[in-house]
């Protein structure tokens, strides 16, 4: 077994921004005239796509709406982070984001084969939000595959998006033959652990947003920061595999 593609989540793996995405859904429900999200309303949205957060949020306020509306809820919130973006001088990038990705594209699959390392990126956050900033970072390029929370109708913890992803990379690249065990996942969540363990995908956890030792327990790999993550030993792994590492899930 090889190593062929990195899949990236995206708030909180590549972008430093999930307090911002809290406090702008809080705005959203006073809107609303709702009570803002309790703590562990907080805790249990991180991972999960906004369409998920929101129609979870509601629910627990006893408000029932419309599709419709719950999208005009959704671009209102996108609105705002927009703005909020417009006032950050520097984007909050995590350090190791673009050396990691560089490092990816460096490589290949194996040493005597010509294919390189595929990237792709597989998030809840609508797909605006992500092109927003991949774009001012200058990041956009790297991505070929993108599957946002707009592409599918599930959220992390179910492995949709992340099956989407490895199908949409065999569709843009046909000679790679990818299947989901050869798909490395870095996330930053117990929902995005759980999603590409469920989708048969080995996982690096990096500490961004919950405590080394809560990630230690499911994923193969865990790291405090991307800049720790030794891609070389993740191949030999790989190489040395005929199967995918069993981990249990968070």
């Amino acid at each position: 077994m090889s190593l062929k593609a990195v899949l990236f989540d995206f708030n909180g793996v590549i972008i430093k921004d999930e307090p911002i995405h809290l406090h702008l859904i809080d705005e959203i429900l006073i809107q609303e005239n709702l009570q803002p999200q309790r703590v562990h309303e907080r805790q249990a949205s991180l991972g999960r796509s906004d369409r998920a957060c929101f129609q979870q949020l509601l629910a627990n306020r006893g408000r029932v709406v419309s599709e419709d509306y719950l999208t005009q809820l959704l671009n209102r919130k996108a609105e705002a982070y927009v703005l909020e973006l417009e006032k950050v001088e520097k984007l909050p990038l995590y350090p190791g984001v673009e050396d990691l990705i560089y490092q990816v594209r460096s490589r290949s699959v194996s040493p005597e084969d010509s294919l390189s390392l595929k990237l792709g990126l597989v998030s809840g956050a609508l797909r605006k939000e992500i092109e927003l900033v991949l774009n001012r970072a200058k990041l956009a390029d790297y991505f070929k595959v993108i599957v946002a929370g707009d592409d599918t109708l599930t959220s992390k913890p179910e492995p949709d998006g992340y099956l989407l992803a490895v199908e949409r990379l065999n569709q843009k690249y046909p000679d790679l033959n990818l299947q989901t065990q050869e798909c490395l996942a870095i996330e930053d969540t117990p929902a995005g652990i759980q999603a590409a363990k469920r989708a048969q995908m080995q996982v690096v956890g990096v500490a961004n947003t919950y405590p080394f030792h809560m990630l230690q327990r499911c994923c193969n790999w865990t790291v405090d920061y991307l800049t720790d993550l030794d891609l070389d030993w993740v191949q030999q792994v790989y190489s040395q595999k005929n199967s995918p590492l069993a981990v249990s899930e968070c």
